[in-house]
């Protein structure tokens, strides 16, 4: 377990490194909605945090989105076993996208009503940093997505800065691929809550995955090879700091 755990959270580290990621004595909120991909984020920082040169604090924010049935009591037990703190912030975005609004595509509101109001939280937590647990099929998938659908070469950055905000946006994650967080998952025990969104699967995001698997089949290494051409280009701030 530790063994994964430590080459997990090498790549972590890794993409801070390259990325320029944390300063030294600020605190970082982490954007953990259960899944996965951030829970193991928040496992990997929690673990970097004991070594990293630049000193850092973790601070662990939910937003409850108000599909019925989504638990998240076991997220707040790892926070504590990790000794981050946590702060859960419940809102009834599902009722309004969903049943209100009854919107045919939801899932861009939804995208910017859950990081607007993750922006609030955390301000007023006193933070001004969130790290969001988008890995490497993500980066890659938005990127096909921005292709395919908008003919533009494009994807979200490595470190954002909102200004209309005022936070800056980190991905550490963006080294690791579904997979290795799946097997963190695994090998560590970690808690999973299950996504009920009625969208979880069916959008465009799920075709271009599905769309990627089929083409890897053909052309083995097509996710690295498309990863690391976004490197190069470079798309607009995916320039690693040796550049």
């Amino acid at each position: 377990m530790d063994g994964y755990l430590q080459k997990f959270s090498g790549l972590v580290r890794r993409c801070v490194d390259d990325y320029r990621m944390i300063s030294d004595g600020e605190t970082i909120a982490v954007g953990v909605s259960g899944g996965k991909d951030s829970v193991s984020l928040l496992l990997a920082l929690a673990r970097l945090r004991g070594y990293y040169p630049n000193r850092f604090k973790l601070h662990a924010v939910t937003l409850d989105m108000g599909f019925g049935g989504m638990d998240f009591a076991p997220v707040s037990e790892l926070c504590r076993e990790l000794d981050v703190p946590y702060t859960l912030r419940r809102t009834d975005y599902a009722y309004m996208i969903f049943e209100e609004r009854k919107e045919k595509n939801p899932c861009a509101l939804c995208a910017k009503m859950r990081r607007g109001a993750l922006h609030d939280l955390i301000k007023e937590l006193g933070i001004k940093k969130i790290a969001l647990a988008h890995n490497s099929d993500d980066a890659i998938e938005t990127f096909m997505l921005s292709l395919l659908y908008e003919g533009r070469l494009s994807c979200f950055r490595p470190v954002t800065y909102m200004s209309r905000a005022g936070v800056t946006q980190i991905r550490p994650m963006l080294y690791a691929g579904e997979g290795a967080a799946l097997r963190l998952v695994r090998d560590c025990g970690l808690p999973v809550v299950e996504n009920l969104c009625p969208m979880n699967g069916i959008s465009k995001r799920e075709e271009v995955k599905q769309l990627l698997k089929t083409l890897g089949k053909s052309y083995p290494g097509l996710k690295d090879k498309i990863f690391g051409a976004m490197q190069r280009l470079p798309l607009d701030g995916w320039a690693t700091d040796d550049r």
